[in-house]
């Protein structure tokens, strides 16, 4: 989705994937299921992050977001995890104790590019542009 402000347009689309603390399986219920995605679209309203996909598993929650290039996508991941687990121990503190330590998310998480065109692409695109100027000044 592109991004339009005054001086940019952007681009930027990421695929996140956050893991339970030893993969327990947290978010079992539909209610659980629910919440947490209401937790996670709440925070990303807050933050400037967009999420264009979300699905919520038993033990990890895959996401596609954008966001602008001022922020940093290890930030915006600090924000999504650290708020995220304190809200959701609020609506449900029982599910601290599964959890040793009561940490809610791994210490870790996978966050890649999603782009619509390859990387090789762009790469032939930048190798050519010398070859198109030699061309047009024929």
């Amino acid at each position: 989705m592109l991004a339009r402000k005054r001086t940019s347009v952007t681009d930027f689309n990421f695929h996140l994937v956050l893991v339970t603390k030893y993969r327990k399986e947290i978010f079992t219920t539909r209610e659980k299921h629910d919440n947490m995605i209401a937790i996670l679209k709440k925070i990303a309203e807050n933050k400037e992050v967009t999420i264009s996909h979300i699905e919520v598993m038993p033990d990890y929650v895959h996401l596609m977001i954008s966001f602008p290039p001022k922020l940093a996508p290890s930030d915006v991941v600090k924000s999504l995890k650290g708020t995220s687990a304190r809200e959701w121990f609020k609506q449900f503190p029982e599910t601290k104790k599964l959890l040793w330590g009561g940490h809610l998310w791994t210490g870790s998480f996978f966050m890649s590019t999603v782009g619509n065109i390859s990387k090789e692409i762009v790469a032939e695109y930048i190798e050519n542009q010398m070859q198109k100027d030699i061309k047009k000044d024929r």
